[in-house]
């Protein structure tokens, strides 16, 4: 089974998919699973768990006052701002586990020494909108701390779906199951990078959009 376990819907301020272009995408290309991971926001996880054509994780990628965390298979919408740990507390308490979201990406990165820190569950080995050296370090980072590994898209439109993604067992046939899997160590992950141009455009976008947030994290 294919899964792509970072897929934004527009519920993200940034994301331009609707909840049904991501399944009908994701049926497109091929993927049995994935996980909406909108920008903390939790509403496209009721519009998609019975769509009956994709397995969709419910999951949220968090805003902390230090940098993305991803939550998987919370039950519940986690609040931005909140310190790392603060953060991770919540999405346990939630029935969730705590990923850092690409660690080494310089506008929204959790970074090494945070991510060693602090006890998350796992990390975000590879994300097809991460620079190559980013991806090397984190699947090193990922390795080196010996938790269980997750990959994605991190797609903001439809056509980037499944650029990221991981192999899971054939035997999955939930999100409660998907889940299991991937805290078991059983992720395959496999990404794509982001081309340097394309680093070039999309860091002068997020300073400006950064600027108009007042400064503050997506």
């Amino acid at each position: 089974m294919i899964a792509d376990l970072h897929v934004h819907t527009n519920y993200s301020k940034d994301g331009r998919s609707t909840p049904q272009q991501v399944v009908d995408r994701a049926v497109e290309v091929g993927l049995k699973c994935v996980a909406i991971t909108d920008h903390n926001e939790f509403r496209a996880f009721n519009d998609l768990k019975d769509n009956g054509r994709v397995i969709i994780i419910p999951a949220e990628e968090v805003s902390s006052s230090e940098g993305h965390i991803v939550a998987l298979g919370i039950d519940r919408q986690i609040p931005r701002g909140l310190g790392i740990q603060e953060t991770i507390d919540a999405i346990h308490e939630a029935g969730g586990y705590a990923f850092a979201a690409h660690p080494y990406r310089w506008w929204s990165g959790l970074g090494e020494k945070n991510t060693l820190k602090f006890p998350f569950d796992g990390v975000e080995a590879l994300n097809a909108r991460s620079v190559p050296h980013a991806n090397r370090k984190s699947m090193v980072l990922a390795k080196r701390i010996g938790k269980p590994i997750t990959a994605g898209s991190d797609a903001h439109s439809p056509s980037r779906i499944g650029w990221g993604k991981v192999t899971l067992p054939d035997t999955v046939t939930d999100w409660q199951g998907a889940v299991q899997a991937i805290m078991a160590g059983q992720a395959v992950p496999e990404s794509v990078n982001r081309h340097p141009l394309e680093s070039l455009r999309y860091g002068f976008k997020s300073i400006g959009e950064w600027l108009l947030r007042g400064c503050r994290r997506m």
